[in-house]
């Protein structure tokens, strides 16, 4: 196997120049502008970034739920802009799990927490669907509650188990949308360590969040801003191991280490915070070379 093929093989999500433009009769909205990115298998990856920003658009669009306008995007080495309609249900079924913010989303109120969990498989071709549900249930500790249906639990419960469906039919790519938004900081660590064990058994996992704890715990998290990857944080080396130790603050710590991103056409976005601090009269900035290093001033 030649080194392209490869590198091809170990990609789940490549995404290049990506554009969503939402047309209305009135207005255009551009939600995504030339948006980049390269998601490796076995990665854990967090997508944060303000409202409006494109985040949970860019989510939408590798799940299949919306289609991109312009670019580029393959999802385990399938091509999102050429899919049937009947190729994109196959995908939604056996390549991505979703896991939404809403509750309600999730589960079906009418059924039991084991019943919501099979209903996937029985439109693929699991053989042992009771067993793999045990399985699901167990592995999100909540084999107590097998028998409840969504009125008799908790929103974190009901979160786990939303875990649990999405995982019913092994996709190879886990979506989860805001997982923590709604549940108290002990179930969003408890909700984050599932994921971490996941992650530990090859699972390829994508997160959009707002929470920044939970961000500060991920190797890899990528900043959205304005339809665009503005910037990427690393996990430092020394925090990368302790993940779960009880004492790191994760609120006060600086555990990952912050990086500019450089498009295609070598742009990258300056924080609005330094923008506003240099007090610009107008959009000019003086670039110069400096020891090595490149010092954006004030004209």
């Amino acid at each position: 196997m030649d080194i392209e093929n490869k590198e091809t093989k170990d990609i789940m999500v490549q995404a290049d120049g990506l554009v969503k433009i939402y047309k209305t009769r009135d207005t255009e909205v551009l939600a995504l502008q030339g948006l980049d990115l390269t998601v490796n298998r076995g990665e854990l990856t967090a997508l944060i970034g303000n409202s409006g920003s494109g985040k949970s658009t860019f989510l939408n669009m590798i799940g299949g739920l919306d289609r991109p306008s312009a670019g580029k995007l393959i999802v385990d080495g399938k091509n999102l802009f050429t899919m049937t309609e009947k190729e994109l249900v196959l995908y939604k079924r056996d390549t991505v799990g979703f896991v939404w913010q809403n509750n309600g989303r999730n589960m079906l109120p009418y059924l039991t927490a084991m019943e919501n969990i099979m209903l996937p498989m029985n439109l693929s071709h699991e053989k042992h669907k009771r067993d793999k549900a045990m399985e699901l249930i167990e592995l999100v500790g909540l084999a107590h509650k097998k028998h409840s249906k969504m009125n008799m639990m908790s929103g974190g419960e009901q979160q786990r188990i939303a875990i649990a469906i999405a995982l019913a039919n092994s996709p190879k790519l886990l979506l989860a949308d805001e997982p923590t938004g709604s549940v108290d900081s002990g179930t969003a660590d408890y909700i984050f360590d599932i994921f971490t064990e996941l992650n530990k058994s090859g699972q390829t996992i994508l997160i959009v969040t707002h929470d920044v704890t939970l961000s500060k715990k991920v190797r890899r998290v990528v900043a959205i801003r304005d339809g665009k990857i503005s910037s990427e944080r690393v996990l430092k080396e020394e925090f990368a191991s302790r993940v779960k130790e009880s004492n790191i603050d994760w609120r006060e710590e600086e555990t990952q280490d912050e990086y500019a991103v450089l498009d295609r056409a070598h742009r990258l976005q300056i924080p609005a915070e330094y923008i506003k601090e240099m007090e610009l009269e107008d959009n000019k900035v003086r670039v110069e070379m400096q020891d090595q290093k490149i010092v954006i001033s004030k004209p």
